[in-house]
């Protein structure tokens, strides 16, 4: 543009810039309202799915309902493309389901459900709900420890499932405070199967060839290499370096890195706090002792003094903090909001609640390999049923049936009858309104 075009172009003068204000409103930033967006029901199966609870590797944990039981459920999405990218990730998440199958024990989670979705290559883990893990409550106190009494009772409770796992000829290779999960009423369960082993039926011994686990965790015949070690033993090393973490907010051994540290536990070489006092120390010493053979069983820990001892309340126990996204004190259920989107509406929306295909996956779009159909299951017990038992959940509270009478109806996909779309899902859910926190 020339100088003499610049001389013709005409700027707004004061008045005129007042002007522009009587339309174009001015406000501070502080009063500006953020609009929090609106919460869409989602459900998967008879599962109402809630907010995030957490992350891993393997893929995201959400809370979940089941509509029919009202039980509080936790739920692991894992992408099989995401699977693909891990080390052995496809063939330690078959292993773990497999295992949690056939294990029941009130101190080993709990698998209740599987779901898969072939089209968006997803699988769904419904576990026990737990409301928090045993390392994000030392996380959330200075001291990084908890007081002994409340170590003593977390530290029984692991020696019970760590039983019951050997005893089921099962490896847990993974014992540490981030695998140990807590429920409302304090109970503690072993969690995260993924690198275990199960031993052959008829095997003479535990021997294992194979870990994968947390290197600060590992003993000195994994950190020195060896070919074959007992895995029993591993755990109870394991065990060990857990208590001593619980007690004292320190690791045994440490290590600038990897090859450091497995250096410093491959020498079997640490000291122990004075402050533990002479019972505590003499069962740390049993459990980290550096020859495998000698190393205490489980029965030498549950004959140990200070295990049999009963711990008076010297301190105030370390209590489950808030939730890290919320900063909900209580841990209130997540799923609420999505209940409310579900039945907190009229008649005249229910065009609008399932605005979208995905925002809503069918039962039958899941398959689990053997399972029976249900058109045949039902054809077979048709005449002769028999009673149904009232549903408990696995905290061992009542669940409440909302089909105490009849079956639920087998919906039709939404894409083939679009005027039912939500219809009958959202009126077995409104019955939800009763819903009571597990």
């Amino acid at each position: 543009m020339s100088t003499g075009e610049l001389h013709h172009i005409d700027y707004l003068n004061g008045n005129e810039l007042m002007e522009m204000d009587t339309f174009i409103h001015r406000i501070d930033s502080t009063e500006v309202i953020y609009q929090p967006r609106r919460k869409r029901a989602k459900l998967i199966g008879k599962y109402l799915m809630g907010d995030l609870l957490g992350e891993g590797s393997y893929g995201k944990v959400k809370e979940m309902l089941d509509s029919e039981t009202l039980c509080r459920r936790a739920v692991k999405i894992l992408k099989k493309k995401k699977l693909r990218r891990i080390p052995n990730g496809e063939a330690n998440v078959k292993k773990e389901i497999q295992l949690l199958r056939r294990l029941q024990h009130k101190n080993v989670i709990q698998l209740v459900d599987v779901l898969y979705n072939e089209e968006k290559q997803k699988m769904y883990m419904v576990m026990e709900y737990c409301v928090c893990g045993m390392q994000e409550m030392l996380d959330s106190v200075p001291e990084k420890r908890f007081p002994v009494f409340q170590a003593h009772g977390y530290f029984c409770q692991l020696i019970d499932g760590l039983e019951y796992l050997h005893s089921q000829g099962i490896v847990h290779k993974d014992i540490k405070p981030g695998n140990l999960l807590l429920t409302t009423d304090g109970a503690l369960k072993i969690s995260d199967l993924g690198v275990a082993e199960a031993l052959h039926p008829f095997a003479e011994d535990d021997t294992c060839r194979t870990s994968q686990g947390s290197p600060a965790f590992q003993p000195p015949e994994i950190a020195n290499g060896l070919d074959t070690f007992s895995g029993f033993k591993v755990d109870i090393w394991s065990a060990g370096v857990t208590l001593y973490n619980i007690t004292t907010s320190l690791y045994p051994f440490e290590g600038d890195n990897i090859y450091k540290l497995f250096e410093n536990i491959g020498k079997g070489e640490y000291t122990i706090p004075e402050e533990c006092g002479p019972l505590l120390s003499d069962l740390l010493r049993g459990m980290l002792e550096y020859d495998p053979v000698t190393r205490f069983s489980i029965q030498n820990i549950r004959q140990h003094n200070w295990v049999r001892k009963k711990h008076p309340p010297s301190e105030a126990p370390v209590p489950i903090p808030a939730s890290a996204e919320s900063r909900d004190p209580w841990r209130s259920m997540t799923v609420v909001p999505y209940l409310e989107d579900l039945h907190g509406y009229t008649e005249e929306d229910d065009d609008e609640l399932y605005d979208g295909e995905d925002e809503i996956i069918y039962t039958q779009d899941f398959t689990v390999p053997g399972q029976v159909a249900e058109d045949d299951v039902d054809q077979v017990n048709a005449d002769h049923s028999p009673p149904v038992a009232k549903p408990v959940c696995v905290n061992g509270t009542e669940g409440v049936s909302l089909n105490s009478k009849a079956k639920p109806e087998r919906r039709s996909s939404s894409s083939s009858n679009p005027s039912r779309k939500g219809v009958s899902t959202a009126s077995k859910i409104r019955k939800l309104s009763t819903c009571k926190q597990q």
